[in-house]
């Protein structure tokens, strides 16, 4: 759905606050449709962020798993050979240059 979102459950260490809370404002803008809204759709879209964010705490502290927790530098590792696979020129274009 969004990109910007990431995976917040079962990581070592948890995550924070601030994370939830980010998780929850790239939410709303998604549904919404505003990177930032007007003075008269301000306060209805900061408490959808409040409340996104309340409910991700919550579910996140009633989720189980028998899993280990993830490590977010190994997790993070994984990302960024995705997107060089991703992003970088095909094998052709490659061999042409040299």
């Amino acid at each position: 759905m969004c990109r910007s979102i990431k995976t917040l459950f079962n990581f070592n260490p948890p995550a924070t606050p601030e994370e939830i809370h980010a998780a929850s404002l790239q939410f709303v803008r998604k549904v919404s449709g505003f990177n930032k809204p007007s003075k008269a759709n301000e306060a209805s879209f900061l408490a959808a962020v409040d409340a996104i964010a309340a409910v991700a705490s919550g579910l996140l502290g009633s989720l189980e798993t028998n899993a280990p927790p993830k490590s977010r530098e190994q997790m993070a590792a994984k990302a960024r050979l995705r997107a060089a696979e991703r992003f970088s020129p095909p094998q052709a274009a490659r061999d042409d240059r040299v």
